[in-house]
């Protein structure tokens, strides 16, 4: 049931990958971004954020900044930096990180599965955010960006991609960052029909990572079906750029919060205030890392304290009710701390687990926050049971990684 098609793809030759290959255009700001790209005029910053082509300050949603989006976006590809397949493909795309291989399949999703919901999402998104991308599709009549979704696992398409990777890869090369990126291209059209095929008997896609990119390419794709009094239903804005992981290869880690104060509290009578909800015990001077679902660390004050939640402050049988997430929001954040909305309170800050719980205790000693909260992270079937019901998980619950490489492959709308 998921409809998904082959496209002709546009991507960087072999010798040029690295050059042109970013991180994702929401993971860094327009300082970083400058600095990665300073001296590589073939870096897809340019293109993705290219007000690092303006004086350092000028306002990234300026339509100035978008018009040179698409001036940079036609100079790559009048560069010969990126160039146009000359048939419909699939791909693999996988990604190495600690030893560990994800693979991938870079494909066209549908726009109508999106707004039908048969693309799943657990995320809510943001309007300013999803018209910053939305101008940017628009702009460069193009997905430059994938997204990155999840699909139950399916043991012919795992034959499949196994096929394909055993021969050689079209780009292999490891990012700045220590990640290993590696690409194939699927030609064989029995093989790409049979993936289509494949994917019509999978109920539902699941946006794992993305949900502004996925909103914004599925809206202007909607948007150019109806300012189109010809629409056939075939035309390439009916679908946009996504990459399609196996739900049993994805892992998901913590996402943690900090906090600049205890909201009035001393550290005893925050401490005590936890023990209402939770067993709370001293674990010292050495990072405590939770061990289980339950169960939460703190950092105050140079220690680190193990957090249990007790009976009744979680609902195994609810989707959202099990998360740590609800529960450390609901009896920590909110209850004890004031906090009352993540999305807009000022006094918190949230921590993606790739960097450790050293950086953590980092912030707090260093004074630029008080106390920090570590939590067991979320598994792929706690997200898929919410997007499945309906739900929609707090904010800042998921961390992905490795993020997707922006620059390997990109769908032009046309």
């Amino acid at each position: 049931m998921a409809v998904i098609k082959p496209f002709r793809g546009i991507r960087p030759p072999k010798n040029l990958v690295e050059k042109v290959a970013s991180r994702p255009y929401d993971v860094l700001n327009s300082d970083e971004a400058r600095a990665e790209a300073e001296g590589n005029s073939m870096s897809l910053y340019h293109i993705i954020k290219p007000e690092i082509d303006f004086p350092a300050g000028t306002d990234e949603h300026d339509s100035c900044v978008y018009e040179k989006a698409v001036e940079n976006f036609n100079k790559f590809q009048d560069n010969g930096w990126l160039v146009q397949d000359q048939e419909d493909k699939y791909y693999v795309y996988a990604q190495t990180m600690n030893g560990r291989t994800q693979y991938g399949l870079v494909v066209c999703a549908s726009v109508e599965d999106y707004m039908t919901g048969k693309i799943k999402k657990h995320e809510l998104t943001r309007r300013d955010k999803e018209e910053d991308r939305m101008k940017h599709v628009r702009v460069n009549n193009a997905n430059i960006e994938p997204v990155f979704f999840a699909y139950p696992h399916n043991n012919e398409l795992d034959t499949i991609v196994a096929k394909v990777v055993s021969g050689k890869p079209e780009y292999d090369f490891v990012s700045p960052d220590g990640f290993g990126h590696h690409f194939w291209m699927i030609d064989d059209k029995a093989v790409i029909a049979r993936i289509t095929e494949i994917f019509e008997n999978i109920p539902s896609l699941y946006i794992a990572d993305g949900h502004h990119r996925s909103a914004a390419a599925a809206l202007v794709g909607d948007e150019k079906r109806r300012q189109n009094p010809n629409h056939k239903g075939s035309e390439e804005y009916n679908y946009f750029l996504a990459v399609c992981f196996p739900d049993n290869q994805l892992n998901i880690i913590d996402y943690n919060r900090v906090v600049k104060d205890l909201n009035g509290l001393t550290d005893a009578q925050f401490l005590e205030s936890l023990k209402k909800h939770f067993d709370v015990k001293e674990m010292g001077a050495e990072i405590y890392k939770p061990n289980k679902l339950h169960n939460f660390s703190v950092y105050l004050s140079g220690k680190w304290y193990s957090l249990t939640a007790k009976a009744g402050t979680f609902d195994d049988k609810d989707p959202i009710g099990v998360l740590d997430v609800t529960i450390s929001s609901k009896y920590v954040l909110d209850e004890i701390l004031g906090i009352k909305d993540l999305r807009t309170d000022k006094r918190i800050d949230f921590v993606g687990g790739i960097r450790g719980l050293g950086e953590l205790k980092r912030r707090v000693d260093s004074g630029e926050m008080k106390v920090a909260l570590a939590l067991y992270p979320v598994s792929m079937d706690q997200l898929i049971a919410i997007a499945d019901s309906g739900n929609i998980m707090p904010p800042k619950t998921t961390w992905f990684e490795p993020k997707l490489r922006s620059g390997l492959v990109i769908h032009k709308l046309v």
